[in-house]
C-alpha cells in the first residue's frame, strides 16, 4: 500500500516508471535518490492538501514559493531581523526572539532535487515550476538576507585548480625569477 503512495500523489501525471515493488532485484536507492523521492512525495502531498487541491499539471512557481515559505516553520537556522541587537553578528553572545528559518543551502538543494524529480516524473523542462526565474530570485533574496543577518557575505566557492596546473605555473614563475 505504501509503495504506490508517490504515484497516487502525483495525480496520475507522469508517475515514476519504477515503483519500489518493481525494484526487488535492483540495488537500493542512493541517499540522493531517496531524498529526492521523499521531497517529491512531500511536495505532492502539500499540493494535495491545498484547498482546493492542486493537480501537478496546474502547479506553478507561486505554489513552489508558498511551499518554501511553509517549510520555514520547520527551519533550524536563526535569522536575525533588522531591528535585532544581534543583526549582522556571525556569532551572537546571547539568545533572541528572532525566527528560525530554513537555511538557504537547504532550500537550494531541495529545489535542485525537486527540479530533477519533476522531469523524471514526466514534466517537461519548459514547464518546470522549480526552474522558474521567480524561484531563482527568491533563493537569491534568502541567501542575501541570511548573509546580512549573520554579517558574513556570501562568497561563491572558487574552483580548485588541479595539481598539474599549479606545478606548471609554479615552475614557470621559478623560470621567470631565474631569468631576471
Amino acid at each position: 500500500m505504501a509503495s504506490s503512495k508517490g504515484k497516487d500523489l502525483a495525480s496520475g501525471e507522469g508517475s515514476s516508471s519504477r515503483s519500489p515493488d518493481d525494484r526487488q532485484g535492483a540495488a537500493p536507492l542512493s541517499r540522493y535518490e531517496s531524498q529526492k523521492r521523499r521531497d517529491w512525495n512531500t511536495f505532492c502531498q502539500y499540493l494535495k492538501n491545498q484547498r482546493p487541491p492542486v493537480a501537478m499539471a496546474q502547479c506553478n512557481s507561486s505554489h513552489v514559493l508558498d511551499f518554501l515559505r511553509y517549510l520555514d516553520q520547520f527551519g533550524k537556522t536563526k535569522v536575525h531581523l533588522q531591528g535585532c541587537v544581534f543583526f549582522g553578528q556571525p556569532e551572537p553572545p546571547g539568545p533572541c526572539a528572532c525566527p528560525l528559518r530554513q537555511a538557504w543551502g537547504s532550500l537550494d538543494a531541495l529545489i535542485g532535487r525537486l527540479r530533477a524529480a519533476y522531469e523524471e516524473n514526466g514534466g517537461s523542462p519548459e514547464t518546470n515550476p522549480f526552474a522558474s526565474g521567480a524561484i531563482r530570485m527568491y533563493l537569491r533574496e534568502v541567501r542575501d538576507s541570511q548573509a546580512k543577518a549573520r554579517g558574513v557575505p556570501y562568497k561563491k566557492k572558487k574552483k580548485k585548480r588541479s595539481a598539474h596546473v599549479k606545478s606548471a605555473s609554479a615552475s614557470s614563475a621559478a623560470d621567470a625569477a631565474r631569468s631576471s
